[in-house]
């Protein structure tokens, strides 16, 4: 029996009969709703488990008795929940949902297993990046991962321009200042070390093509963004904190986007135009690409 077929005993087990599970009639809602109700009920109940394998449309649609369009329905308003989501050639499966923010540095990690790998973030500092790249790029240099190419592009706030945040919190404009160049130092370090680690490998020979390109713009960073190889994004706000820091040598009390407390939202495009994740991450991709293409200037080196 396969694994749809258990999940499929074990929801009709529930509801009393184990030849197909059949709708109310009595039910005013229409049969998708009917569906993706039963569905919910099982993935919330973990008869379906977090990241199971769903049974296919073909099976569904024989389960509940309903065509193959009422099951893509009742499908499509499972992913705008949040509750499924679908990998493109292998099915769809009962999202991971837990109380904690989502892991954005194992899906960094595993992008490094593509041939080509793609990362586009949008940010602070790039210190989570710098963090989190840095155990692949030992993979890659010790050879237990070998990707063609890597491309990444750095979109962060500019510090040198008149900025909300981060900001002093007297409203003093020489603390202002200072404060907004204490994190461009912080930055430009973070930068020049992403540069420099993903650059090696190409003058090592262990990567053929490689490029790391970082450009600013006049936004304050309200948000941090990651668009994975084109097809997997996480997307966060800044928290503001008040904390105190050393500005020219003086402690100063700032307003502090803090990145290590956002919480970070995971879109996936599963190739669905029509659903809200695959929406997502389109949008955020464009988003990108037009800042990029247009306000955005090259951080010097």
């Amino acid at each position: 029996m396969s694994t749809g077929e258990r999940k499929l005993t074990d929801l009709a087990v529930q509801a009393g009969t184990v030849d197909r599970m059949s709708l109310d009639p009595d039910d005013p809602r229409p049969p998708y709703q009917q569906v993706a109700a039963a569905l919910r009920a099982a993935i919330l109940t973990r008869t379906i488990a977090p990241g199971d394998k769903l049974p296919s449309q073909k099976e569904l649609g024989e389960h509940y008795g309903v065509a193959r369009m009422t099951v893509q329905q009742a499908l499509r308003i499972l992913k705008d929940d949040g509750l499924v989501t679908s990998r493109q050639g292998s099915g769809m499966y009962a999202r991971e949902r837990t109380e904690r923010p989502v892991g954005l540095r194992p899906h960094l990690e595993k992008a490094f297993e593509a041939e080509d790998v793609r990362i586009d973030v949008v940010g602070y500092t790039a210190e989570t990046l710098h963090g989190a790249i840095a155990e692949p790029l030992d993979k890659i240099r010790t050879g237990r991962l070998a990707p063609k190419s890597i491309h990444l592009r750095l979109l962060m706030s500019d510090m040198t321009k008149p900025l909300a945040l981060p900001a002093a919190v007297s409203g003093d404009d020489e603390d202002n200042a200072g404060t907004r160049q204490r994190m461009a130092d912080i930055g430009a370090r973070h930068i020049s070390a992403v540069r420099d680690s993903v650059l090696e490998l190409a003058d090592l020979e262990l990567v053929p093509a490689v490029t790391v390109e970082a450009r600013s713009f006049g936004s304050a960073p309200v948000f941090k963004a990651y668009v994975i190889n084109g097809d997997v994004a996480f997307f966060g706000f800044y928290p503001v904190v008040t904390h105190d820091v050393r500005v020219n040598g003086e402690k100063v009390s700032i307003f502090d986007p803090m990145g290590k407390d956002a919480v970070l939202f995971h879109y996936t495009d599963d190739g669905d135009p029509e659903s809200v994740e695959s929406t997502f991450v389109v949008q955020i991709r464009q988003w990108f690409d037009s800042v990029w293409n247009s306000v955005a200037t090259e951080v010097a080196q």
